[in-house]
This record gives structure tokens, sequence and C-alpha cells, in this order.
């Protein structure tokens, strides 16, 4: 018996080193294997009109009380000597924010919105949605619709399916974006945002539904964060500038976060050869990166700058403001750097690529930029 317990025991060893071994040496294949849906793509049938009437849809918006994810106010961590910050704009200013993908499962290419949901992406989504979206809780209304999300796979495979599942996903938020607008006082200015897969869909909800339109006159700023917006083939379709001072308006934000020493070549290869808004493929063109301890395109500050760092517990449902926690550096490439690895929980990618963490880590001074923006945005004739 204790012969083949030995045996046994043996035997995992090798499945462990071996799972390793092909792990180390076929990380994408492996990950596309264990990602990527092998069923067919089911066409999504459009949204009814006025789907988004209904506040289900809907994870923040007004009148939704305590539950909502995105009016979570985190306190400053015991002994730490927050800086001042700005004081919130007396005016009312309104923002819609799409989330980051929340669902992993692989047996379909989109997730489900009736009966509930998948009750883990669910769950994942509010998560998210306090850490992201609440640095935003200034304003007088938070919308963030709940979509049917492409699943994680969709970004990991060239086939068409992939494709087919993000322009599904895109069809609802655009959907929850004209709803948004139908809802909120015209005369109120706009703030848009996102991350991840959400910061994909407003790359193109802003070139198709916003420029051009009477509510671009509105938007005081997108945050753009946590996917690549390519300088040369992304800006100028999308039709609005980078903000390239504090008090800019009209104009986009945008960051991807690294510590060093960071390892960016899986991003910089998907980056490079997924085609842009244009057509084309950006290749090694610099992508946008906003210094979001400064306001501005490009540049370094120090910790000192860092008003507070969103520092979550390991669940990523709680979490404390830590000041001057890490700085912010944009490189040659686009990519912003933030020193040392800070420690921050479980979710650091390969790399030192700190993508879940990309608003966290300048959770205060996001707040602070938002509300600097609104209010020159107030001021203007």
């Amino acid at each position: 018996m204790a012969r083949k317990f030995l045996y046994f025991v043996a035997l995992c060893i090798i499945v462990v080193i071996a799972g390793a071994f092909l792990l180390a040496r076929f990380p994408n294949e492996l990950t596309r294997l264990a990602m990527v849906p092998s069923s067919d793509f089911a066409p999504v049938a459009p949204l009814e009109a006025n789907a988004y009437q209904d506040p289900a849809l809907w994870y923040s918006r007004p009148g939704i009380g305590t539950s909502d994810p995105s009016r979570w106010q985190p306190a400053f961590a015991a002994g730490s000597d927050p800086a001042p910050t700005p004081t919130p704009p007396a005016e009312r200013f309104a923002v819609f924010f799409v989330h980051p993908t929340s669902y992993l499962n692989r047996s379909n290419w989109n997730a489900p919105l009736a009966n509930g949901g998948d009750p883990e992406a669910e769950r994942v989504a509010r998560i998210y949605l306090r850490g992201m979206a609440s640095p935003f809780n200034a304003a007088s209304e938070i919308w963030a619709p709940r979509y049917r999300q492409a699943t994680m796979g969709a970004f990991l495979t060239d086939a068409p399916e992939g494709k087919q599942a993000v322009d599904a996903a895109y069809a609802d938020v655009r959907e929850a974006y004209r709803y948004f607008l139908s809802s909120v006082d015209p005369a109120l200015p706009i703030v848009l945002a996102g991350h991840s897969q959400g910061a994909l869909h407003l790359k193109r909800l802003l070139a198709e539904e916003v420029q051009g339109s009477p509510a671009a006159a509105r938007l005081a700023a997108a945050y753009i964060i946590g996917w690549p917006v390519s300088v040369e083939h992304d800006l100028p379709v999308i039709g609005f500038p980078p903000c390239a001072v504090p008090a800019q308006t009209g104009c986009i934000i945008s960051w991807s976060s690294f510590a060093e020493p960071a390892d960016p070549a899986l991003v910089l290869e998907a980056y490079g050869s997924a085609p842009a808004l244009d057509g084309d493929k950006p290749g090694r063109s610099a992508m946008l990166c906003t210094n979001p301890l400064t306001g501005m395109v490009g540049g370094a500050a120090p910790a000192s700058a860092n008003l507070g760092t969103l520092v979550p517990e390991d669940s990523m449902e709680k979490g404390e403001l830590v000041p001057g926690l890490v700085p912010a550096r944009c490189d040659a490439r686009g990519l912003l750097l933030i020193g040392a690895p800070p420690e921050m929980g479980s979710y650091v990618l390969p790399g030192n690529n700190y993508h879940v963490y990309d608003l966290p880590l300048f959770w205060a001074n996001t707040k602070a930029d938002v509300t600097r923006r609104i209010a020159a945005w107030q001021k203007q004739p």
C-alpha cells in the first residue's frame, strides 16, 4: 500500500512538472485551449427597442441607491497623510462607464443577460465597478450598463467568432449609451470611461456615435484605460485630441500600467498585429500615454504626486487609499511605468503587467482629474 502511494505521489510530481514545462513552453497555445470557446458562434439577436429602460440592465444608474457599486467610497489608510484634493464641482455631470471583461466561461462567446446572467461574471463585474468606476463618484449621475460582453477567449483567437462576439458586445454598449443620452439632462457635461474590453468599446463609440454629434460639445473627457490607443491609427478616427494639459476638455485620456522591469512583449505583439480603428495594424507606432499624476501626455512624476492608490484586499471587494505609493513615467512606446512592483494583490499579469490595477493605482488622482476637467468645462462660454 505504501509503495502504491509513493508511485501515486511520483506520478503527481511528474504531471505537475510536465504541466509547468508545457505552460512555460506553450503559454499562448495552452491559454487559448483553456479560454477560447470550441463551439460555433451563435448569432446574438439585437436587444429590443428601449431595452435599457429596464433598471435590471444597469449596475449603476440614478435611483439604485446603496446597492450601486460605483458609489463606493474607500477610506484612507490609518496613519496616512492625504494631500488636499479639489472640491467637487457644484454643478452636476453624468458618467457613462463600461466595465471590463468579467465573463471567463468558454461555453459561450458572449455572456448571457437573461435570468440574472452568469453569477460569477456578475459578481466580478460589481467588484470591478467598486474599484474602477468609484473614482468618478463625484458625478451626480453614474450609468454603468450590463451588456453581453465577449468572453475572455474571444480576445485570444484570430477566428472570426472572436470578432463577432466583440461586435455583439459593442452593439449592446451602443444601445446603452443611446439610452443614457436620452435620459440625461441635455445641458449636463458628460464623461465617458471604461477599462479593458469596456475601453475598446468606448474607442469605437467615440468614433461612430460621439464625434460629429451634439453630445461632442458636452464631452468633458473620455477615459480609455487599459486598452491601447494608437496615436497614429486610432486618434484621427476617434476625432478627439489627447488631453495635453490638466484643464483641457473634450479630450482623450489613456494609459496601461507596468511595474519595472517590464516585459510587455505579449501586449506589444497583440497591439501591433491587431487592426486599429483605421483598419491598419499599428505595428510599432506609439500608444497614447497620459500620465495620471499630471493629467498630461507623457512625462514623469514622483510617487509624492500620487494622491492615493486604492490598495485592495485579495478578494478585491474592499480596500483603502494609500498616498505616495507609486510614481508614473511614460516611456517611448507609450507604456506607463510605475517603478518597483507595489504589493497590490494576486492579479498581477506576467511581465509585471498591472492591467487589473490600472485605475486603482491612481484612484485619487483620477477623481481629482475628472473634477478639474468638469470645472474647466463649466467655465467655458
